[in-house]
């Protein structure tokens, strides 16, 4: 045999075996088992409901500020409150402020940001929750209307009774404010933003002018009015921690921790690390000195900051203050953007509860360990008998069937 045949014969039998792996079946079945897709039938991928389910990184938005065994419950419900009163609080603001304090409903379900509902349900559902509070009515135009029932009306004239009586107390919070502030003076929008934490009167821009003696309103050049201190006053210039300072020594020094920063080599006991802590926890800063003079990343600057956090919860109706209304004063009060971590740092008295995004900071001094308020400010009871009235579904009937 030639070596050309000896090839030839070669490359036949190569080519039968790759066409016909299995000789003794017809070579159209070998065809079908030898082709790509002849095991698409087998399982090759492990099914959905096997596979196991990654989990979602939390963002800032949903991830809790404390965990366990740091939670504390009461504060925390503090917060599920304002979310499940929030229509009830932001449409009390609102119809306020509306002439003859009515709303046209059509116009109020589109008014979901400024009435607090979520966006896409009916407005309809949310005041129908308040029966005591809100009135829905049809008027000679045909149209329906949204406004405070007659019940709710005697609650707004009560309120305005206690705003009228704690007037000086309330001019008193804005004089503190200012004295805090860099160049004693904020923009009247701020304070007008945040009047509800304070419990100042929603026209507390025109009460000022009552008071010449302790306020100028400026008008800048882009028109924005700005709100000036006219007099410092040494004895408003003393902080809620001084005075506790004077009282009660011992309690002042553990309010707050600044750790030194120190190797384990000095293998220093309990008492001792203590002592050596306290070093730089005293003398204390107040929040009433210049804060803009201190370098920004120094100890003094930061016990400014923290004492100033604390006399700013003081000065708040229930003691706290979400991040919205610590950030709107953070030029006028010389604060950083790690506020947050700040106040981590200073859990003995400071309270974060919420979420990383939207966080609130409790003054925990201030709370019994029920989490209710041990001094409640008149304006708080009022808010609190508010809460009950709006929780109350339908009218209570007397024996003769006419309402309460």
């Amino acid at each position: 045999m030639t070596l050309w045949q000896h090839l030839l014969s070669t490359l036949t039998t190569t080519t039968k075996t790759l066409l016909n792996p299995y000789p003794k079946l017809p070579i159209y079945y070998s065809l079908f088992f030898s082709h790509h897709f002849s095991t698409s039938f087998l399982i090759t991928k492990t099914p959905k409901k096997f596979k196991k389910k990654r989990k979602k990184k939390e963002s800032p938005r949903t991830k809790l500020v404390q965990t366990q065994p740091n939670l504390i419950p009461h504060l925390e419900n503090i917060l599920h409150r304002d979310a499940h009163f929030r229509f009830l609080t932001k449409t009390k603001e609102y119809l306020s402020k509306q002439p003859q304090q009515v709303l046209l409903l059509d116009d109020a379900g589109k008014l979901h940001q400024q009435l607090g509902f979520p966006r896409g349900r009916k407005v309809l559902k949310f005041i129908q929750n308040h029966p005591l509070i809100f009135d829905v009515y049809r008027h000679t135009d045909n149209k329906m209307w949204v406004g405070f029932s007659g019940f709710m009306e005697g609650l707004l004239v009560e309120e305005r009774e206690i705003m009228d009586r704690m007037e000086v107390a309330r001019v008193d919070v804005v004089r503190k404010l200012l004295m805090m502030s860099v160049n004693k003076r904020i923009p009247l929008s701020k304070i007008y933003h945040n009047r509800l934490l304070f419990g100042i009167p929603e026209d507390f821009r025109d009460r000022v002018g009552k008071f010449p003696e302790y306020f100028k309103v400026v008008i800048e050049e882009d028109g924005k009015r700005v709100l000036e201190l006219v007099k410092w006053d040494p004895f408003l210039a003393v902080s809620a921690l001084e005075k506790e300072f004077m009282i009660d020594e011992d309690k002042a020094k553990k309010v707050f921790k600044f750790a030194v920063k120190h190797g384990k080599a000095l293998e220093l006991d309990e008492d001792d690390e203590r002592k050596l802590n306290m070093l730089n926890t005293l003398p204390l800063v107040s929040p009433y000195s210049d804060g803009s003079k201190f370098d920004l990343w120094t100890l003094e600057a930061e016990k400014y900051r923290v004492g100033l956090i604390h006399e700013f919860l003081n000065l708040t109706l229930e003691k706290r203050a979400y991040i919205h209304n610590i950030v709107e004063f953070k030029e006028e009060f010389s604060l950083t953007k790690h506020t947050y971590q700040m106040l981590l740092k200073q859990p003995r008295t400071f309270y974060l509860a919420g979420t990383e995004m939207n966080w609130c900071v409790f003054f925990k001094d201030a709370y019994g360990e029920d989490g209710v308020l041990i001094n409640k400010d008149p304006q708080l009871v009022f808010n609190e008998k508010l809460y009950r009235c709006a929780e109350i579904k339908e009218f209570e009937s007397s024996d003769d069937g006419s309402k309460k």
